[in-house]
């Protein structure tokens, strides 16, 4: 034990009198590097909307959830892949005296871009708002879509 401490057994390097503070600054170093910056960040209820991208032979269908947001408050555009859901959801304040406990609804504008997987004939889209959900039916182009081949 007394050798342990004297000669720093099993370590056989010399040590400085700056060695724990090297040790001590590397660790500190390792902690601020596992805080993210968003660590400090107000508590939110993350990417908004949730979508799902589906597809199926003939059609992609995305399904977006938006509580709470009336369709005249969407704007959904479409380019050569993606597809872009922008808008703004309001949220109902309870009164101005009013202590907030937990809030993880967001209100505000929010907008989503979803890359396509593949080519899409943009004048055939469907777009339909029901009960919250948003479901966009994206016809593929006639190029991309699987043929049938028959063996003679």
């Amino acid at each position: 034990m007394f050798y342990r401490r004297i000669f720093g057994f099993p370590h056989t390097g010399f040590r400085t009198p700056f060695s724990q503070l090297a040790s001590m600054r590397s660790q500190m170093d390792r902690l601020m590097d596992a805080l993210d910056a968003n660590t400090f960040r107000a508590p939110s209820a993350g990417v908004f909307p949730l979508i799902n991208l589906t597809e199926d032979r003939e059609k992609y269908y995305v399904r977006a959830e938006l509580p709470g947001v009336k369709s005249g408050d969407l704007d959904i555009q479409i380019d050569a892949k993606n597809l872009s859901i922008s808008g703004k959801r309001e949220i109902e304040s309870e009164g101005a005296g009013v202590k907030y406990h937990r809030k993880e609804r967001d209100e505000g504008q929010f907008s989503r871009i979803i890359g396509l997987p593949g080519e899409i004939d943009s004048e055939k889209i469907e777009a339909k708002l029901d009960q919250g959900v948003l479901k966009v039916v994206i016809p593929k182009a006639e190029a991309v879509k699987p043929k049938q081949i028959t063996v003679n």
